[in-house]
């Protein structure tokens, strides 16, 4: 299915103050969601009969209830296409929205300029939500794309404007992250869905071996989002995620793990509230700290929220 604070290199990234402890409120922290409306601009991989169902206008309005009704009272807006003119949107939306607590947007890492342009949008109006750049990176046909000079540029430019990497990725593409992530330990780099792995087929290898090279990195963090998208959209069970959570609870413990729902996409195959009780579900044989990290505190650290 494919979607849509750091020192500087050399150092360790800064992952904020201890997780809460058991006893904090069971605020939900909502660390990848999505809007677009299809008027300002087309969202060109929502194609085919199976996408239609979203290839519609989704608000933050259209957001809020369901993430009420679920808990949620913070959420991170993620990037959906590769155009400049979103994240000023986005940080502009956050700047005046009580749901929208932090933006990962996109701008071209591959520009000489890139430290200028990332400068430019923390000064746009709704900058200070500015939490992390994203690039579709699935999409390269190069899986080495993130170790080209001229990215690894652009991602050192990240770390030094104190932000974090958001990767969205296909299985094949993990080895990069890894090596890049090495190569990079003053940037946190955060697996978005996963890393996407195989669901529907069942399959655990190699996508398995992949993320555990990752989660080998003290820089790396993990999104438990977008399983339910990966899986059978028509027949999914929660027994059919289980296998891939635990893989990467294991991996990156729950400190490095974070909860996302993938609205609207994950609208495909599940609504909202059952995205969130899926995920209380596959983390139920965590300890009440270990949870309230999953579903707030890493999320809150890693993004500064």
């Amino acid at each position: 299915m494919t979607e849509p604070d750091a020192m500087p290199p050399g150092g360790e990234p800064d992952l904020g103050p201890p997780a809460p402890p058991a006893s904090a409120p069971r605020a939900i922290v909502d660390a990848h969601h999505h809007v677009w409306d299809l008027s300002v601009r087309d969202q060109d991989w929502i194609t085919g009969p199976a996408m239609a169902p979203i290839r519609r206008n989704f608000t933050v309005d259209d957001l809020a209830p369901e993430a009420r009704a679920a808990g949620v009272t913070a959420g991170v807006l993620v990037q959906t296409v590769t155009a400049a003119a979103e994240t000023p949107e986005f940080l502009a939306l956050a700047d005046g929205s009580d749901l929208v607590a932090g933006v990962v947007g996109w701008t071209d890492l591959t520009r000489p300029d890139a430290e200028e342009s990332l400068a430019a949008l923390r000064a746009l109006p709704g900058g200070r939500h500015l939490v992390g750049i994203r690039h579709q990176v699935q999409g390269e046909n190069d899986p080495q794309w993130l170790l080209r000079p001229d990215v690894r540029r652009g991602l050192a430019a990240v770390a030094d404007a104190g932000l974090v990497y958001d990767l969205v990725v296909l299985p094949h593409q993990l080895p990069a992250c890894a090596r890049a992530a090495a190569e990079l330990p003053g940037l946190t780099f955060v697996l978005d869905h996963l890393g996407k792995p195989p669901i529907a087929g069942g399959a655990l290898e190699p996508w398995a071996t992949g993320v555990r090279a990752l989660a080998a990195l003290p820089n790396t963090v993990c999104k438990l989002s977008g399983m339910v998208t990966e899986a059978d959209w028509a027949s999914w069970t929660t027994q059919d995620l289980r296998p891939y959570a635990e893989t990467v609870l294991d991996a990156f413990g729950p400190g490095r793990v974070m909860f996302g729902s993938d609205w609207p996409v994950c609208t495909l195959a599940a609504g909202y509230g059952q995205v969130v009780d899926t995920a209380r579900q596959l983390t139920a044989g965590l300890d009440d700290g270990e949870r309230a990290q999953v579903f707030a505190g890493t999320a809150t650290r890693v993004y500064g929220l």
